[in-house]
């Protein structure tokens, strides 16, 4: 069965304005250094996307279709729904396509930070304003831009990303589909992913990665948890669960007192030792866990790949996607478990200057 279709001739001409205006397809990818390039390939990859991707109902009706992904677009569209209907999140075309895009991931991200600094490295481009990471299509390349990047004496980490949003900008073309580098996920995986996706379509504060990827992470937990108690369905597995409150407490912990260093007046040596004796005490603490007999950690190798490439730039990647969680999650208990409470709140909060916003947050914390 063929997984692509053609895009009308006139929705074409459209859909390359859409993607140049996109660059770098902001959201959970994106960033642009004006070069002709750069601005290429985001565009080639976006309309590659798009050719590929079939509306779900054609999906389900092709006899072909594997009955393994036939349940997974079922799921899909039950979660879509739930979204709309129980976390006041956008009903619009979005996930409401197909496409299989024979790869493992659909860009690849890089991101860079100073040797003793946790600020990452922002790419800024027209419109969408400046994000603290690059989104490549080929993988090959980002890994020449990240190679580039520690010539320069950056350290820098390039991963897959399983999906990204166009910020409800191109709905008028469909929307952004399903992808099978995501939708083969367990339950729980799935919905996260949907509702975090759909959260960015809400608010996105122009040059402000942290509050973006914090407040769409709030929302996927928190409409995990309403999910999961409005259906029985997508239950997490508790060892999972613990291994990831575990990694957050070491990793959260790890940041803090190398953001403490960082910011102090000592001598570069002495911060390049005390460095090297936080980021061993990190993956010490890691160690012991797995060393617990019988524990969620024994024999699990899940963590081993990221911690093998811990560096400033992972340890500032995660920190926005959850530094700011405690914040939102605050708010949504204060505003009485109402998700479009939460969503008029975020949108607030991104009006207004990054000081103040940064403020607000760290005050409801």
């Amino acid at each position: 069965m063929s997984t692509r279709a053609s895009v009308p001739a006139r929705r074409l001409g459209r859909a390359v304005g859409a993607a140049l205006l996109l660059a770098a397809l902001a959201g959970c990818a994106g960033g642009s250094d004006g070069s002709l390039g750069y601005y290429a390939q985001s565009l080639r990859g976006h309309l590659d996307l798009l050719q590929r991707a079939r509306p779900m109902d054609d999906w389900l009706a092709d006899p072909a279709t594997p009955p393994a992904l036939r349940e997974r677009l079922q799921l899909a569209q039950r979660l879509r729904r739930f979204a709309v209907t129980d976390l006041a999140l956008p009903d619009n075309p979005s996930y409401t396509r197909y496409a299989d895009l024979g790869r493992p991931a659909v860009v690849w991200n890089v991101v860079a930070a100073p040797e003793l600094s946790l600020q990452p490295r922002t790419w800024c481009f027209p419109v969408m304003g400046c994000v603290g990471y690059r989104g490549y299509f080929d993988r090959a390349a980002a890994e020449a831009e990240g190679a580039r990047l520690r010539a320069e004496g950056w350290e820098v980490a390039v991963y897959g990303v399983p999906a990204y949003s166009t910020l409800g900008w191109t709905n008028w073309l469909g929307g952004d589909p399903l992808l099978n580098t995501f939708v083969q996920g367990g339950e729980a995986a799935l919905a996260r992913l949907l509702f975090h996706e759909l959260a960015h379509q809400v608010v996105y504060a122009d040059g402000d990665t942290a509050f973006n990827e914090s407040y769409a992470t709030a929302v996927e937990r928190l409409g995990l948890a309403r999910w999961q108690a409005a259906t029985g369905g997508g239950a997490e597995d508790p060892a999972q669960q613990q291994r990831q409150a575990d990694f957050r407490t070491i990793t959260q912990r790890t940041r803090a007192a190398l953001d403490a260093l960082y910011r102090s007046d000592r001598p570069d040596a002495a911060k390049r030792a005390d460095k090297a004796r936080l980021m061993a005490g990190m993956h010490q603490a890691f160690a012991a866990l797995k060393a617990a007999p019988g524990g969620p950690w024994a024999g699990h190798t899940g963590y081993d790949a990221w911690l093998a490439r811990a560096n400033n730039a992972t340890l500032a990647l995660q920190a926005a996607y959850d530094g700011g969680v405690p914040a939102f999650e605050r708010l949504f208990a204060e505003g009485g478990g109402d998700f479009a409470r939460l969503h008029a709140e975020a949108r607030r909060l991104a009006a207004l200057p990054p000081a103040q916003r940064r403020q607000a947050l760290q005050d409801n914390r």
